[in-house]
């Protein structure tokens, strides 16, 4: 009778997500309701890693572009604010984000219920408030990366193996595996380290992920236990500026996936990843490898069968309003909340299916 409860509840429990993500769908997010999670279940921890973009540009106050004139001017993600007009806040999603060059220490810059403050925002409202409105958990998005990183250098991964590339004036390049320095040299000669190695950052943005998770009640008021259940990626820009590193990143963003399932012992985690937001489809060059990447690891693909049904990627260029990722997009808040809500609801369209 015990094992048939169990079996019951987790089938009540897939139903009601899978109703709640056709409601969601169809339209847009209620309003918070102002209660808190069932503290009796395990935090669910979302991890956000990537650079600049997912940091956040889009600005919260000003005219035109800012978040203040898309939610009371245009009218956009009425969710955000309540009837009085004042912003919102949800009380079963927990918002922390941490921020440390390489493998230094460790500053703190949120750790609040889901709400909009400071002066600019990143993808994390809109993922929060989606995944959110679908679990009765209580649900943390954890943010731990810095701008201007590279996945083919800075956030290589363990595991991961160097490789030659010739540019275009017939010079051979060799790119270091993971905790290799410096981040490359002609072949022949004799590499010379520097104060920085190949996954440096990586190493850094997990270990403070993972101090976050250990001080859990420090981060989620009366919390106990945690399960990671999805890792939020969007990055890019650095890679897309090198032949080598675009040309390699395919191979270096599968094999992300899979160490981080790996790290944070969470082998049935979901994955989403979003594109550069200038990117056409069909683009060539950096920018077009990059896209082409997120595609492929993209579980519908079919080119990577183990990632069916928990890795999907989001094609952000009708998303954004303009610029580009290494301008921040102009620092424009629609473009991060529409990428943010589509994040999200990729996120729960996997989890759907689990």
């Amino acid at each position: 009778m015990k094992m048939l409860n169990h079996f019951a509840e987790a089938f009540l429990s897939v139903f009601i997500l899978a109703a709640l993500n056709l409601t969601l769908s169809a339209g847009d997010l209620p309003r918070p309701d102002g209660k808190g999670a069932d503290m009796s279940k395990p935090v669910q921890v979302y991890i956000l890693l990537g650079q600049s973009n997912m940091l956040g540009f889009g600005k919260i106050k000003g005219g035109e572009g800012s978040l203040e004139h898309a939610v009371k001017e245009k009218g956009l993600y009425p969710y955000l604010v309540d009837t009085s007009g004042k912003w919102t806040e949800r009380k079963d999603v927990r918002n922390v984000r941490v921020m440390g060059s390489g493998t230094g220490g460790m500053k703190q810059f949120n750790n609040e219920w889901m709400t909009i403050a400071g002066r600019a925002i990143g993808p994390e409202i809109g993922i929060g408030h989606y995944v959110g409105q679908v679990t009765d958990a209580p649900v943390m998005i954890l943010k731990s990366c810095i701008g201007n990183r590279a996945l083919g250098w800075d956030l290589l991964p363990p595991g991961s193996e160097g490789f030659e590339f010739t540019d275009k004036k017939g010079v051979t390049w060799v790119h270091p595996g993971y905790k290799g320095s410096p981040e490359r040299w002609k072949k022949g000669d004799e590499p010379k380290k520097i104060n920085w190695y190949a996954g440096m950052q990586y190493d850094g943005d997990i270990a403070r992920a993972k101090k976050v998770l250990s001080e859990l009640g420090k981060y989620y008021p009366g919390a106990k236990k945690f399960e990671v259940a999805g890792f939020f990626w969007w990055q890019g820009d650095r890679d897309s500026r090198s032949a080598a590193l675009s040309g390699r990143y395919e191979k270096n963003l599968a094999h992300l996936i899979k160490t981080l399932r790996k790290d944070f012992d969470c082998p049935k985690a979901k994955f989403v990843c979003a594109s550069l937001g200038q990117t056409k489809e069909g683009s060539a060059g950096g920018g077009g490898k990059i896209l082409n990447a997120m595609q492929a690891v993209d579980g519908k693909s079919g080119k990577y069968p183990e990632f069916k049904g928990n890795v999907a990627s989001v094609y952000t260029h009708p998303l954004s309003k303009g610029g580009s990722s290494g301008g921040h997009y102009g620092g424009n808040a629609e473009t991060y909340m529409n990428v943010g809500e589509a994040m999200g609801k990729a996120m729960v369209e996997l989890l759907k299916q689990q």
